[in-house]
């Protein structure tokens, strides 16, 4: 299935987790050019195969007139367009382009240029690269998202594996960052920078620092929130209860950012662009964090330069195999009861009284969990960006204390009430908003690890409302009882930490739960959990918005 075309945009810019406090920035346009001119990378993505054909004989001869220079006393390459003939090396599904950019690093590396080298084998830590090859889309998916962003990055080749997602994920984001809004470009990625940070996110906090100094940002922004303009730094409090506790969004801080009078005053449009932004970002950090992702190879943490001699420490295509993680054999007896558990799930007649409902539901949000093992600190990049560190999550219900009321989605849901409020502040955002939680709540392949013709709706739907009940948002026509049933502790564990912790995911999270099943449907959880904890944290935010306007 092919992606629907965006358009052809530039995004030049990515990330990855890294405990170095320096990163690669584009070269200013204040200094010397020491490399190709840009735009040869930038023509590479043009749907104009005659153009991308030029743009590339461009690139190679002017890499090769560098090569002839370099000598002492003479200009030599730069370090970011090496990294950027890395980048396209390594994830371009253009295979004479790909294939150029390696011959052209190896030629660099022959005539005595350090040349530097991706230092991991795939996009994620937990998803082997053999598998998102064999799993993924077909070609013309792949090169329709290159030529789309204008580069293919970690985030879109995991994605990948379910393109009718990566479809609509895409033309919501291009809308964001890219189309015409009341927010001015720079700002709406240095929104998605700050967010990210909140959850020690440094794939996305490179990933958007380098678009921010694209879009004409002030670089003295990306060291500290005191640097930023007053109305950014207004958002502080509004980004950190969105991060970690966005039960607790009131009209009041509402009424601080946008009323008459206010300093640095939000226009409601603005607000809730800029709330948009910062929910995306969250939860794309919980995505990232839960799919193990990589440093992108031309970025901090993605790479290391090797010495200038030939030798077999070339970077290795990501198209090589990699060995298939061993399932212990005791998974198959957790596939049948799970399945077992569903049919019997979908059969039962009996039907509860709204007491053992509610019941039911103070159960799940209070039952403990724990989350995986706190991280060490985070680097310099992304602590410079944060202000109140040690404000993170809490149990929205802790056994023996007083909780804040929950919020039934019968008195302010999505379909209801905040759809139609998103769509007139920001038009069209709640329609690409409303499609893409369509799409995930009903994408299905209809299979279940080994098995086929399998019906996962009743899981879907205990995965979303488990974790909105994380969230305090419950539904009075469910019964979480199911979730009870459906959910063992290992998913929950999981579900938990990369909803309400991401920045504490590990491997061995990851790979506790579901043994048997495929990595493509583990990548479907971490799509479910994104999308509910987005539309759960927007929820909380609108109902305040609502509360102000009337």
């Amino acid at each position: 299935m092919a992606l629907e075309p965006l358009t052809d945009v530039l995004c030049e810019s990515n990330g990855g987790r890294t405990n170095d406090s320096e990163v690669p920035r584009p070269t200013s346009r204040h200094q010397p050019e020491l490399g190709p001119n840009p735009n040869n990378f930038s023509r590479l993505c043009s749907r104009d195969e005659a153009e991308r054909a030029e743009a590339l004989e461009e690139l190679t001869q002017n890499v090769m007139s560098r090569l002839g220079l370099d000598r002492p006393g003479s200009a030599r390459l730069d370090k970011h367009t090496l990294l950027q003939l890395l980048r396209v090396s390594r994830s371009c599904p253009l295979q004479e382009v790909r294939e150029r950019a390696a011959e052209l690093l190896r030629t660099a590396q022959e005539r005595g240029v350090e040349i530097p080298q991706a230092l991991a084998s795939g996009p994620s830590a937990f998803i082997p690269a053999q598998v998102i090859l064999e799993e993924g889309p077909d070609e013309e998916v792949l090169i329709e998202a290159f030529l789309s962003l204008g580069r293919f990055d970690h985030i879109t080749m995991v994605m990948a594996l379910h393109p009718t997602y990566l479809s609509c994920f895409l033309r919501t984001q291009h809308a964001l960052l890219e189309l015409d809004g009341p927010l001015p470009r720079p700002w709406r990625h240095y929104i998605v920078v700050m967010a990210a940070a909140r959850h020690q996110c440094s794939y996305l906090v490179q990933q958007h620092s380098a678009g921010f100094l694209e879009a004409g940002g002030e670089e003295s922004w990306l060291e500290g929130l005191q640097n930023t303009h007053p109305k950014i730094r207004c958002l502080h409090t509004l980004n950190k209860l969105l991060a970690h506790r966005p039960w607790l969004i009131t009209q009041q801080h509402i009424q601080e950012l946008v009323c008459p009078g206010a300093d640095a005053r939000w226009s409601l449009a603005e607000l809730i662009h800029a709330v948009v932004l910062m929910t995306h970002s969250h939860s794309l950090s919980s995505f990232v964090w839960g799919c193990g992702l990589h440093p992108e190879p031309d970025h901090v943490g993605g790479h290391a330069f090797c010495p200038p001699s030939p030798s077999n420490n070339m970077p290795q295509s990501t198209h090589s195999p990699a060995p298939e993680d061993g399932k212990p054999e005791d998974g198959v007896t957790e596939v049948e009861v799970l399945m077992k558990r569903m049919v019997e799930l979908q059969q039962q007649e009996e039907e509860c009284s709204q007491e053992e409902m509610i019941t039911r539901f103070e159960r799940e949000r209070s039952e403990s969990i724990p989350t995986a093992v706190v991280r060490g600190a985070p680097s310099d990049l992304v602590l410079r960006l944060v202000e109140d560190a040690e404000f993170i999550y809490e149990d929205f219900s802790i056994r023996g204390e007083q909780s804040p009321p929950t919020m039934r989605a019968q008195d302010y849901s999505w379909e209801d009430h905040g759809f139609s409020l998103v769509n007139r502040l920001l038009p069209d955002m709640g329609q690409l908003l409303e499609e893409k939680f369509q799409v995930v709540c009903g994408l299905t392949y209809n299979r279940m690890a080994m098995h086929k013709d399998v019906d996962t709706y009743t899981l879907r739907k205990a995965l979303w409302n488990y974790i909105h009940c994380l969230y305090g948002i419950r539904y009075d026509d469910y019964d979480y009882g199911e979730v009870n049933v459906l959910l063992e502790r290992g998913l929950k564990m999981f579900v938990k930490t990369v909803a309400c912790h991401p920045e504490q995911t590990t491997e061995r999270v990851y790979s506790a739960y579901w043994r048997l099943f495929r990595h493509s449907e583990k990548v479907h959880v971490n799509l479910l959990l994104m999308e509910a904890r987005l539309q759960a944290a927007l929820l909380y935010t609108l109902r305040a918005v609502t509360r102000y306007m009337t």
